[in-house]
């Protein structure tokens, strides 16, 4: 009787392995598609690729970002479900199974890529200093910057390239970007490094601002893409089709346009 009791046992839990087994491999296109609904993280703080604005007198999420993802989830017949946090939590919030992808203007890094998949990249955008006017004489060059305090919205690539390429400078990680911008428009910061795109935004809204005329390297992390947890290979292939055939045919350059243009008339 026990070895039979060790045998079912035995069975049980193999089963129960089995089961566990084929839930965690099973890819989230399967669920996404099952339930018609895609969650999706994002930080809305990130003009002209997700920022808040004032529609018909109520606030409301756009951005390259979101439309891109609103139409693909459109291709793909499912609506989407969005996650405002922070930057800093979106990509956590992924790993977690709190949103099924994160999108928010994310670059890849090695770092990043040992817990996620990435799209094919859907926007290149070179990296920027920002400067207050006034110093445009004085933060000339990546040595004038020397003991100066440089902003960076945490948990992005912008804090590495303060890091590794201004050494001598004094990084400020800030979690929203907007009052980085400010900081540095009131002078509390001298600085702040950001993609080229966000930067145009900002300073056609900020006359005080600049873009200084100081090259940063290029680096692979200049292009955006959509993370997804490792795993999820047929929901990566479904996002990338759909981003090859909007990037062919201009539709995200056109996104990225015209909510620049938006972004400039009065978005966050």
């Amino acid at each position: 009787m026990k070895k039979m009791m060790k045998v079912v046992l035995a069975g049980v839990i193999l089963l129960s392995l089995a089961a566990c087994g084929s839930k965690e491999e099973a890819d989230k296109l399967d669920t996404i598609k099952d339930k018609g609904v895609i969650k999706v993280a994002t930080s809305p703080d990130y003009a002209p690729f997700g920022f808040h604005t004032t529609i018909d007198g109520k606030d409301k999420i756009v951005g390259a970002d979101i439309e891109m993802v609103e139409a693909i989830a459109k291709k793909m017949d499912v609506k989407v479900d969005w996650v405002d946090m922070s930057f800093n939590a979106v990509l956590a919030a992924a790993k977690e199974g709190k949103a099924d992808i994160a999108v928010s203007a994310i670059s890849v890094t090695s770092e990043r890529e040992k817990s996620f998949d990435f799209t094919t990249d859907y926007y290149t955008s070179p990296q920027v200093i920002v400067i207050n006017k006034q110093n445009a004489d004085k933060l000339n060059s990546i040595e004038s910057f020397a003991g100066k305090q440089v902003g960076a919205q945490k948990g992005t690539i912008q804090e590495n390239i303060v890091k590794q390429q201004m050494k001598d400078a004094k990084l400020v990680s800030i979690e929203k970007l907007p009052n980085i911008f400010l900081e540095v428009k009131n002078g509390s910061l001298d600085g702040l490094v950001v993609e080229k795109t966000v930067a145009d935004a900002y300073v056609n809204q900020n006359p005080e601002l600049m873009i200084a005329e100081i090259p940063l390297k290029s680096m692979k992390e200049d292009s955006l893409c959509i993370a997804v947890p490792k795993g999820n290979e047929k929901l990566v292939k479904e996002l990338d089709k759909h981003i090859k055939e909007m990037k062919a045919d201009g539709t995200i350059d056109k996104m990225v346009e015209e909510n620049n243009q938006l972004a400039q008339k009065g978005g966050e």
